[in-house]
């Protein structure tokens, strides 16, 4: 199981580090966008739609390596105070029952959609859009399948948590 960890963290850790890079990216894209807006009086389709693009590539790449290092926004009016077994019940149980579920949903229901995107070569009804939609689309069943794995990874660590206080 431990193994198994490591190696979904790794995968994550690179992802989300190669995924940051995207955001330096996207300022630099905005900088001209808005750039090319003030002085020239001028705004080009493709680039609204590319700052889409990025940062639903930033989001749905990067929720995973969130989710890793327990970045995420949570509302922890009581779990702060928990035990570490506790807070790894918790953990599991949430990751059991709404998270690796609702990560199957999504990544069952986005493949149909991002597929007949790509069967369609479909591209933006907006003049002067980006063509090839199926990309953005297809990061959202890539993007749960990573939180999905990393689900599964910080589930194994729960029950490994569970385990080590129960043995002691």
């Amino acid at each position: 199981m431990k193994i198994l960890i490591q190696k979904i963290s790794v995968l994550n850790d690179f992802i989300g580090k190669s995924v940051s890079w995207l955001t330096f990216a996207l300022v630099v894209l905005i900088c001209i966008d808005v750039f090319w807006r003030y002085f020239f009086d001028n705004s080009k389709v493709w680039m609204g739609e590319l700052e889409w693009h990025l940062f639903a590539g930033i989001f749905l790449l990067g929720a995973a390596y969130t989710f890793k290092d327990d970045e995420h926004v949570r509302v922890d009016l009581f779990y702060t105070n928990y035990s570490k077994e506790r807070k790894a019940w918790i953990n599991l149980i949430g990751n059991l029952f709404f998270l690796i579920p609702f990560c199957l949903i999504i990544i069952i229901t986005s493949y149909k959609y991002a597929y007949s995107s790509f069967l369609f070569q479909e591209g933006t009804p907006n003049p002067g859009g980006l063509p090839y939609r199926f990309i953005v689309k297809s990061m959202i069943g890539l993007g749960f399948t990573f939180l999905l794995l990393q689900a599964i990874s910080n589930s194994l660590s729960a029950i490994l948590t569970i385990n080590k206080k129960s043995t002691d």
